[in-house]
């Protein structure tokens, strides 16, 4: 599979028994449907993150990409809604998500300040 955002090779990568594919190139990771989810719960997975967070904010701004898995089908852009500045791109076809490198290690902690959100919200006990 090739990156939907460098275009380099994807490798695979196991953690607790889910299998993603990190990019060799720019180090963005793609998740088919729910692993993300799955590992954002699993502790220690924010490892398989290992790409620079800064050239993650490089490739952010690139907008206009297809879906790895379904070729020609655009991906969506979408807000994380625990963490409104992390940004991701979603394929409408398969459901796979793609992050920059640095952002599942974002989106694996919450701070403070987003927790009490959520708290004040009602969206936690």
């Amino acid at each position: 599979m090739q990156c939907p955002k460098c275009d380099a090779e994807m490798a695979k990568v196991v953690f607790s028994s889910i299998e993603v594919d990190r990019c060799t190139g720019c180090g963005g990771l793609w998740f088919d449907l729910m692993e993300a989810e799955q590992l954002r719960s699993v502790r220690g997975s924010e490892t398989i993150d290992t790409g620079d967070a800064k050239e993650g904010r490089f490739w952010d701004a690139e907008r206009r990409i297809n879906c790895p898995v379904c070729a020609n089908t655009p991906m969506i852009r979408m807000v994380d809604n625990r963490q409104p500045h992390i940004h991701y791109e979603s394929c409408p076809g398969c459901f796979g998500i793609f992050f920059d490198a640095g952002e599942f290690r974002d989106y694996k902690k919450e701070t403070l300040l987003e927790s009490l959100r959520e708290f004040v919200a009602g969206k936690r006990p």
